[in-house]
């Protein structure tokens, strides 16, 4: 019974796959001089495909389940053996079984930094990392372009091609964008949404679907964010003198309550208050809001300037000495529309308080003129 037993075991072959790792695409079914003995039993697995080459030619390709091979459904195998009534075993083929489930968290990242021009800094230098997934879509496609005879293909045989592929879509589409580099950080959700579909076509040459593209971060050269930050602080720090004073107070207290040493304190202070005079000569504009008694006086007031209406023409603007010239050559008369600034319409030159005491001083037309 044993030896019955062994025969028939011998008769029967079990090609299947149980795949132990985390990024292996594609492996080949190995056994002795590729032979597999007829009414051999195949599993395929969830998130697995099968495809059988004779010659070097893809034949029948079995999606997950359990088959016993057959004439019936090895028919493009078949054709190629020349197999009319059913096959005699042993017959030769490759078995390639292909994962097809996500492959997620591919790192992608700038080697270099990306040469841009922004608006505000000029020419600047970004950096930029991100993930991507990725799921084969055409297993078929894959092992033709990609894999070829390899009888194990990892994702880390192609993970430098698709992320050389990333870099150079993102620093296009990034130069190309104008969007300013302080900017960028609230367009991540946009170029990634925009970079998933600018590379689909790139992805599917090689059989893969690009399910996810995500932008991590955009970064400036160290230098570059240091200014920024330098920038900042200044921002958050606002009145120096202010600040200057504070700070000074500090010291003085501070100094008197580790042993009542003031001179201390009043060194710190003076220290500060040199920071304070440095900051004012370099920005004379920053202590505008308490001005000394000795800064310089106000400017003058400027004079009303008014319009003056002539033959239903606009004349003017004329200062109060040009008014007086006009009032004593009769050009000008109480009658006159006037205006100026401030006025909410035209009015007569004897109804503005500011013209009507100069018809009083002027003197009176002279008889006959």
């Amino acid at each position: 019974m044993g030896f019955w037993n062994k025969i028939v075991g011998e008769l029967v072959d079990i090609i299947e796959w149980t795949d132990t790792s985390n990024n292996t695409l594609v492996w080949r079914f190995e056994r002795y001089q590729n032979e597999i003995k007829n009414g051999a039993q195949l599993t395929v697995r969830p998130g697995q495909v099968a495809i059988f080459v004779n010659e070097g030619q893809i034949a029948d390709i079995f999606d997950p389940g359990m088959y016993t091979l057959a004439t019936s459904n090895l028919p493009i195998l078949a054709t190629l053996k020349g197999w009319k009534h059913g096959f005699n075993s042993p017959f030769k083929a490759e078995v390639y079984f292909i994962n097809t489930r996500l492959y997620t968290d591919n790192k992608w990242g700038t080697t270099n930094p990306i040469m841009m021009r922004d608006q505000e800094f000029g020419m600047v230098r970004i950096r930029a990392f991100g993930s991507f997934d990725i799921q084969v879509s055409d297993p078929r496609k894959l092992l033709e372009q990609v894999v070829g005879t390899s009888g194990y293909f990892r994702i880390d045989d192609i993970h430098n091609q698709l992320r050389s592929l990333a870099v150079s879509r993102f620093s296009d589409a990034v130069a190309e964008s104008n969007i300013p580099v302080l900017d960028l950080a609230a367009n991540y959700n946009e170029f990634s949404s925009f970079m998933k579909e600018k590379m689909v076509d790139d992805f599917d040459s090689y059989g893969l679907t690009l399910s996810k593209f995500v932008v991590e971060n955009i970064s400036l050269p160290k230098d570059v964010e240091a200014v920024l930050d330098k920038r900042t602080s200044m921002g958050i720090l606002g009145d120096l003198n202010q600040y200057t004073q504070y700070q000074t107070a500090n010291a003085i207290e501070t100094a008197a309550e580790k042993g009542g040493n003031a001179s201390a304190g009043l060194e710190m202070g003076m220290g500060f208050a040199m920071a304070q005079n440095m900051a004012n000569a370099m920005n004379p504009q920053s202590n505008t809001s308490s001005p000394s008694p000795h800064s310089a006086p106000p400017p003058l007031p400027t004079q009303t300037l008014y319009y003056i209406a002539v033959n239903g023409q606009q004349t003017g603007p004329f200062g109060i000495e040009q008014i007086k010239a006009q009032i004593s050559s009769n050009t000008l008369t109480q009658e006159t529309l006037v205006w100026a600034e401030g006025m909410p319409n035209w009015q007569k030159a004897n109804e503005v308080s500011a013209l009507k005491v100069l018809f009083s001083v002027a003197p009176p037309p002279i008889p006959g003129a």
